[in-house]
Order: C-alpha cells, then sequence, then structure tokens
C-alpha cells in the first residue's frame, strides 16, 4: 500500500504502525525508510530487542501506543490491520475502543510465525 501511495499524488496522507521483535526483522527496512523521507509517517514498535540507542516505542502495539501515533477517531481513517491473528484481533479491538469505527477498519490475518 505504502508503494502505491508513493508512486502516486500523496493527497492522503500515510501513517504505518509497524511491530516487530527486533529491528533486524522489520521488513523492508530500507524501503520503509524511503517512504519515510518521502513523506509517509512511519512508527516502529520493537518487541523483544532494541539496539541500545532505540528512541522508539518499546513493546507491543496497545491501548497507550495507539493513542500516542493513530489518527484520532474523529478524522475517520481508513484503517487496515494485517498480522497474526491475536495481534489483528487485539489492534482492531483497542481501535474500536478508541471510538474508531469498526467499518472503517480493514483486516488481514495470517497463521502464527511459530516463535
Amino acid at each position: 500500500m505504502l508503494r502505491d501511495w508513493a508512486a502516486g499524488t500523496r493527497e492522503v496522507p500515510a501513517r504505518l504502525l509497524y511491530s516487530s521483535r527486533a529491528l533486524e526483522d522489520v521488513i523492508y527496512r530500507k524501503e520503509l525508510e524511503r517512504v519515510a523521507e518521502e513523506g509517509a509517517e512511519v512508527q516502529l514498535t520493537l518487541t523483544r530487542q532494541w539496539p541500545a540507542d532505540w528512541q522508539g516505542h518499546r513493546g507491543r502495539v496497545d491501548r497507550d501506543f495507539l493513542a500516542e501515533v493513530a489518527w484520532p477517531s474523529h478524522h475517520r481513517p481508513l484503517i487496515y490491520v494485517c498480522g497474526p491473528t491475536a495481534f489483528v484481533e487485539a489492534v482492531a479491538e483497542g481501535l474500536v475502543e478508541a471510538g474508531h469505527e469498526p467499518d472503517r477498519i480493514k483486516t488481514e490475518r495470517f497463521g502464527p510465525t511459530g516463535t
């Protein structure tokens, strides 16, 4: 989705909240850095390991993290949540509890990662 945004007119702002175990596990990290330089907001949270100088969020995507970095519900953003089922359910539930309309939250689930 960010590739499509970056290739287009960018009339709508884009924000990505990305959760990973460690910085080394961030998929397409260089590309994410590039689209961030082009104006997309990319917020990373690391759940298990982080560099000593890490200034970003530490821990899972939770209500506090969503309150800090997600658009307010009164903006009525379209939200896409993708990940393992438990992650998707927790994030979608947190968004609804924060006042986001369920029909503005699209989800995609996949099986557990195994670790």
